[in-house]
C-alpha cells in the first residue's frame, strides 16, 4: 500500500506540474520618420513607432528572460523622448522596476537569452548578473568582431562579465519542448527566434526582429541594415513552416497595435 500511495502522489504531483508562463513587459517605444530603411515604402504601411518588448518566462525549472528592452538610461526620462544612436525613444519604467510588480527580482533569473544583440534588445543586460546568457556563437562572434552596428559597448560589456552558454543552433532551454530557441539568421548572423508552448493560450511565437512589421511578413520585405537578406528569407521559410507544424501564433515584438491589445504583468499567459 505505501508503495502504491507513493505511486499515486508521485502522479498527482507530476499532473500538477504547470506548463510555462509567459509574462510582457513594456519596453519602451521607437518613434521612425519613415521606413524606407525596413524594405518598406512609406505608403505600403501606416506605422511609425515600434514597440519594444522584454518578456520573462516562467518554468518550473527556472526563469528565461528573453529580450532586454532599450538602455535603462532612456528610462530615466519617464517617457519622454531621448535619442540614441539617432532613433528618438520613449521608456516609461525602468525593466526592473517592471519586474517587480510581478513580484519578481533580477536575482530571480536563471538564463537570459536576447534574439539579437542590438541595443533596443539588450538595454537591460546589466541588470542580471547571475543569470547564464543562451548565446548564439555567431551572434557572439560577430559582436565581438570589428565593424558590428547597433552595439553600444556599456551593455556588450555586462554581457561580456557574466556566465555564457554558446549555442550553435536551435536549443531546448529546459529539455522539455516547451521552451525553445529557433536559430533564424539574416537579421543579424546569430539571430534566433522563442517559441513557447503555453498550455491553455496555445503556442507563441516570438519573431525577435525577423519581421518588424506586418507588412514585412505579408511582402517578404528585409530591413537595409540586416548582414544576409538571401538568409533573412531562408529563415523566414523556416519559421513559417514552423508555425505550420506547431499550430503557433506568430507575435511581431516590434507590433505596436499587437503589443496594445497584450495583457502586461503582473498578468500573463499561460
Amino acid at each position: 500500500m505505501r508503495t502504491l500511495s507513493a505511486l499515486l502522489l508521485l502522479l498527482a504531483a507530476t499532473l500538477a506540474q504547470a506548463g510555462p508562463k509567459l509574462y510582457v513587459f513594456d519596453c519602451g517605444q521607437i518613434y521612425l520618420d519613415g521606413v524606407a530603411d525596413f524594405g518598406l515604402t512609406d505608403e505600403e504601411t501606416p506605422v511609425r513607432e515600434l514597440f519594444v518588448p522584454c518578456y520573462v518566462v516562467e518554468h518550473e525549472k527556472g526563469r528565461l528572460l528573453w529580450d532586454a528592452g532599450l538602455p535603462l538610461e532612456a528610462a530615466k526620462a519617464a517617457g519622454a523622448r531621448v535619442t540614441v544612436d539617432d532613433y528618438p525613444l520613449a521608456y516609461r519604467r525602468a525593466l526592473p522596476e517592471q519586474l517587480a510588480d510581478a513580484k519578481l527580482a533580477p536575482a530571480d533569473i536563471r538564463f537570459v537569452a536576447y534574439s539579437h544583440l542590438h541595443f533596443d534588445h539588450i538595454g537591460a543586460a546589466s541588470a542580471f548578473p547571475a543569470a547564464t546568457a543562451l548565446m548564439q556563437k555567431a551572434e557572439w562572434d560577430y559582436a565581438t568582431s570589428e565593424g558590428a552596428k547597433y552595439i553600444r559597448p556599456e551593455l556588450f560589456a555586462a554581457l561580456d562579465r557574466q556566465e555564457r552558454t554558446i549555442i550553435d543552433g536551435d536549443h531546448d532551454v529546459f529539455g522539455d519542448g516547451s521552451v525553445r530557441i529557433v536559430f533564424a539568421p539574416g537579421h543579424t548572423p546569430g539571430h534566433q527566434v522563442l517559441l513557447v508552448m503555453l498550455e491553455k493560450t496555445g503556442p507563441v511565437l516570438l519573431s525577435g526582429d525577423l519581421y518588424h512589421f506586418r507588412e514585412s511578413r505579408a511582402l517578404r520585405r528585409t530591413p537595409v541594415f540586416n548582414v544576409d537578406a538571401e538568409e533573412t528569407l531562408r529563415s523566414m521559410d523556416k519559421v513559417e513552416a514552423l508555425l505550420k507544424q506547431t499550430g503557433a501564433v506568430l507575435w511581431i515584438e516590434h507590433d505596436k497595435a499587437l503589443a496594445e491589445g497584450l495583457r502586461k504583468a503582473p498578468g500573463f499567459y499561460d
